[in-house]
């Protein structure tokens, strides 16, 4: 059977625990983590296998790119023990 090769976006992020979680924009709620970015990498291919399985359809939305956004926040009595 003939094979062929997908690329699709993966974006990687760490949680406050030191773990990377890596999402797939490609397919709703198509997400996992490792305690390394390979490991994360290695599950989220994994996940996108699934999501794959489950949708015949291979989705044609791509990214474009990655923003971020300032926001100007007030710092107040209920702010003042955020992290951010």
């Amino acid at each position: 059977m003939p094979r062929k090769i997908l690329q699709f976006p993966v974006l990687l992020e760490q949680d406050e625990d030191g773990y990377y979680i890596a999402s797939c924009p490609s397919f709703r709620g198509c997400h996992s983590f490792g305690r390394t970015i390979e490991e994360a990498l290695k599950n989220i291919r994994e996940a996108i296998e699934l999501c794959l399985e489950e949708e015949k359809d291979i989705p044609e939305s791509r990214l474009i790119g990655y923003r971020e956004v300032a926001l100007e926040v007030d710092l107040n009595e209920e702010t003042a023990g955020c992290k951010w």
